[in-house]
């Protein structure tokens, strides 16, 4: 009697056993030289004005000393303004207020005049730089106006107005009007002959040659006039006050004068100039976003 032999059928291997393979995440890359990158560079744009400021005063107190006669020294300006620089704020009513509300009632004033003088300024700029028979017979008399100072305009504008609240925004749209007129003029010339020829066949209407070739291509020129025209219309407003009265940072310095007290005039022209420059720097960063960072910032 024979038996079967016997066979055998090896065993699939089994599965080795899963591992779980443990990831290990990108260190974070450490924020502090990001940080300190960043301290440099603000350091490096806040730093040399703090030092010149800070040698200019030294001088200022080593020339003038604590002398009582002329002009007061930097000391003696904190001394006597100490209330004025550390409370700008104030209101006692009628003429009786702090820097900042007279401030305030000035930027009011140039914020209608400026924005009417941009508007016509940018308008009558493309009128004559695109025409050039309005350019010939124009330019010469825009650019003799241009010269006239401020304050001439004051007579002219009170003697139309009889009243001190539009003479003073007179003032303000002729004084800032001629940059903006100029400097649009001559975008509107430089435009390549380029965007013209695209213009001309894709057969744009007037409208969407304004918006989309005319007006992209003069933006740097025209926030260049822009900002020149903010500056002046700064120093205009605050011409015209010392002489139409009310509130207002022109009045102020010039009460202030009467009153003999220089240390309080030299406060406001601090804060006159700080305003000046802010306002230069805002017109400049709308400029800068507007045009897509190619008006000069």
């Amino acid at each position: 009697m024979t038996y079967p032999k016997p066979s055998f059928t090896p065993a699939a291997p089994a599965p080795a056993p899963a591992v779980a393979v443990a990831t290990i995440a990108p260190a974070r890359p450490s924020p502090l030289p990001e940080l300190g990158r960043r301290a440099k560079a603000v350091a490096g744009v806040a730093i040399p004005p703090v030092l010149t400021l800070l040698v200019v005063l030294g001088l200022w107190q080593a020339i003038v000393g604590d002398s009582y006669a002329g002009l007061p020294s930097p000391k003696q300006v904190w001394l006597e303004s100490k209330d004025l620089i550390l409370h700008p704020f104030y209101d006692n009513g009628g003429v009786d207020k702090g820097l900042f509300w007279h401030v305030f009632t000035s930027l009011k004033r140039v914020g209608v005049g400026f924005s009417i003088s941009a508007v016509c300024g940018i308008l009558l700029g493309v009128f004559v730089g695109s025409n050039r028979w309005a350019h010939r017979g124009l330019d010469s008399i825009f650019q003799v106006l241009r010269t006239v100072p401020p304050l001439a305009w004051l007579p002219i504008s009170l003697a139309a107005f009889h009243q001190a609240q539009p003479s003073a925004l007179f003032v303000i749209f002729i004084t800032a009007i001629w940059p903006i007129i100029i400097n649009t003029a001559v975008g509107v010339r430089n435009i390549p002959s380029d965007y013209v020829n695209v213009a001309k066949v894709l057969r744009l209407s007037p409208v969407e040659y304004f918006f989309k070739i005319l007006l992209p291509a003069t933006t740097p020129y025209i926030f260049t006039g822009l900002r020149i025209g903010i500056g002046m219309s700064w120093l205009a407003i605050v011409a015209s006050e010392m002489l139409l009265g009310g509130v207002g940072i022109g009045f102020f310095i010039w009460d202030q004068y009467n009153a003999s007290r220089i240390a309080d005039i030299i406060v406001a022209l601090a804060w006159v100039g700080v305003t000046g420059f802010f306002l230069d720097r805002l017109v400049a960063l709308v400029g800068h976003f507007v045009s897509r960072g190619s008006a000069a910032s």
